[in-house]
């Protein structure tokens, strides 16, 4: 189910990453500071289940922040 919602999320950011670049960067840096905290929360667990419960969330948040990029130096190497 998360991997939906980060998959849905990073689409999103993506395509208003490419028509809006400058407004893309509020939604990225929120999905982003969820996401941490979310990391932040499962770390806490000890030993290996911290590694394993805070990984999705740092994967997901590297996704997220790939997309938003694309989107912009994509919308950056339009010939308009």
């Amino acid at each position: 189910m998360m991997i939906v919602g980060i998959i849905a999320v990073c689409i999103v950011l993506a395509v208003l990453a490419f028509f809006l670049p400058r407004l893309s960067r509020h939604p990225e840096r929120g999905t982003q500071r969820t996401l941490g905290a979310g990391s932040r929360a499962g770390g806490k667990a000890p030993g290996v289940l911290g590694r394993m419960f805070s990984k999705p969330f740092r994967s997901g948040s590297r996704a997220v922040s790939r997309s938003g990029s694309a989107g912009r130096r994509t919308r950056g190497r339009m010939p308009f």
